[in-house]
């Protein structure tokens, strides 16, 4: 009886008859030829079905079947240096599960808003499956960088009573007879059980009601958020260019085949290795103001801004220090200069923007409540947290990634859209 398999693992069968199960992604004929492009998910393969081979009901099964109609194929694995994975499949038998009558999106070019409309039947293709495999492998490299370097993962809350950042972007709704947000981060939490575990982070989604519509943005999605005891800024750094390299080797070594399939520029991403380049935003506006961009000192970076500084590099660039005004109000100053706070944003290549967002906390209870105090915050929301600073304080620093904008650039997406599986934008809420 031949052994059920899956495409991914196809070669470990060569010479041998195997059966696969998955869906019709595109066919052609010769006439006496059919040949049959299958996918299971972990991969595409032709699988070539020969009329005088085969029971004439077969091979009227494999003429009539449409684009992701369901099937079990079994066959005998051949070599054929020509496909993607090396190998196809010659048809001896084909069962049909359910056929696929009249699928919305053909092999050919749709709009964007009717691509998104269909977000549930435009995953099947090998472009966006590819990209949610690479989604996948930068969500393990993260895990793995993190137990293997002594972090513990600790899951904050979605539903919070407060703002993180002192915004009004947040999305209200009521948790019984009082109000609450959907979290726009889960830094504070995390900044308690690092005060228990020492070095921990989160992965989960967070929400921001930004009226925005760049390509960079979505107000739904993914954060990873590290938080460490006793380390400073610089070392805060240090642990992030470490990160980000590790992902993206991870990314390297084991998505070759999806890479290829977005269309990646590899090169570019074998250069990402630490130490990372380094501006103080004092150097950043002085550049940006020689070549022809004007910004004053205090104002924060646009998307054009950040796209200049990057570009100047080959690996991302951490611009660091920004203005203690335009920052979060718990990023801790500079002890010698306290008008730039303890920061930096990592700045990726090719136009991606800020892919993270770090700092050095305040650790000191009076100047975080005088920090309340300037920020007309709530201290009855807030009291837990300067708690933290009451019993046995020290320095430390967190980041927080954001997923979905990582994986853009990795892949080299044009849209962030594309690295959610079904995302959610201004004005799209479904599917």
């Amino acid at each position: 009886m031949p052994t059920k398999t899956s495409i991914q693992n196809i070669g470990q069968f060569l010479g041998q008859s195997v059966t696969l199960q998955g869906w019709l992604y595109n066919k052609r004929s010769s006439g006496k030829i059919v040949f049959l492009q299958l996918r299971d998910g972990t991969g595409t393969i032709q699988c070539v079905a020969v009329k005088a081979e085969l029971p004439e009901e077969v091979f009227q099964i494999c003429q009539s079947l449409k684009q992701e109609a369901s099937l079990r194929v079994t066959g005998e694995v051949k070599e054929d240096e020509r496909a993607q994975n090396g190998y196809e499949l010659t048809v001896q038998s084909v069962e049909l599960l359910h056929q696929s009558d009249d699928y919305p999106i053909s092999l050919k070019e749709h709009g964007v808003d009717f691509l998104l409309d269909h977000r549930h039947l435009w995953i099947r293709t090998p472009r966006q499956r590819a990209i949610l495999k690479i989604r996948s492998e930068v969500l393990q490299a993260m895990t793995v960088f993190f137990s293997e370097n002594g972090f513990t993962r600790v899951d904050p809350p979605i539903l919070t009573p407060t703002s993180c950042e002192g915004t009004s972007e947040l999305f209200h709704t009521q948790y019984f007879d009082e109000d609450a947000y959907l979290t726009q981060s889960g830094q504070m939490y995390m900044e308690a059980a690092a005060m228990a575990l020492g070095k921990v982070y989160s992965m989960g989604p967070t929400f921001r009601a930004e009226k925005s519509k760049t390509r960079r943005h979505l107000i739904e999605f993914w954060m990873i958020e590290p938080e460490m005891a006793f380390v400073d800024h610089d070392e805060n750094m240090r642990i992030q260019e470490q990160f980000v390299s590790y992902i993206v080797q991870h990314v390297l070594k084991h998505c070759a085949i999806e890479l290829k399939t977005v269309g990646r520029d590899i090169s570019i991403l074998q250069n990402v290795q630490p130490p990372f380049p380094r501006m103080t935003y004092d150097e950043a506006i002085k550049w940006l103001n020689d070549n022809n961009y004007e910004i004053a000192w205090g104002e924060d970076f646009g998307a054009p801004h950040e796209t200049a500084l990057a570009a100047q590099f080959d690996r991302p660039v951490f611009i660091e220090r920004y203005p203690t005004a335009i920052k979060a109000f718990y990023m801790q100053p500079d002890p010698d200069r306290p008008e730039v706070a303890l920061c930096a944003d990592l700045l990726a290549p090719e136009g991606y923007g800020e892919i993270i967002g770090g700092s050095e906390r305040i650790h000191d209870f009076a100047l975080l409540e005088k920090r309340f105090e300037e920020h007309q915050l709530p201290k009855e929301d807030y009291d837990w947290y300067l708690d933290l600073r009451r019993y046995g304080s020290v320095v430390h620093s967190g980041f927080g990634i954001g997923l979905e904008r990582t994986v853009a650039w990795i892949c080299g997406l044009e849209h962030v859209r594309e690295a959610a599986a079904f995302p959610r934008m201004l004005y799209r809420l479904k599917p």
